[in-house]
């Protein structure tokens, strides 16, 4: 068992949903535990792609922890040390511009 704690967050680029979740398994099976956060459009949405709720029914069966979806329950993130690292996957052009700007107006970017 890994002592590192993984955030890993997902955002609105719903076609990539299935790749990313695969990849949150291969972490799993290596021994991290994951800290998943999804932004609201991603933990909303229901897309051809899939519905919101069989993805977050997924991803917290998986991780064995609720997913973070609003800014509010993820404010505690850093002043709590929750998490060792984070990775956004997928991470759309949207957070990535907010990111480089220091916009912090969703759960992921937060």
């Amino acid at each position: 068992m890994s002592d590192i704690t993984v955030g890993y967050a997902l955002c609105g680029s719903f076609c990539t949903f299935r790749k990313s979740i695969d990849q949150m398994k291969i972490l799993i099976e290596r021994g991290y535990r994951i800290l998943p956060v999804m932004s609201q459009n991603a933990y909303t949405m229901d897309t051809r792609f899939g519905k919101a709720q069989d993805f977050i029914q997924e991803i917290e069966d998986l991780c064995g922890r609720p997913i973070i979806h609003s800014i509010v329950q993820a404010e505690p993130i850093g002043p709590k040390k929750m998490m060792d690292i984070l990775v956004i996957s997928p991470c759309t052009g949207n957070t990535l511009a907010k990111l480089s700007h220091a916009i912090t107006d969703t759960s992921v970017i937060t």
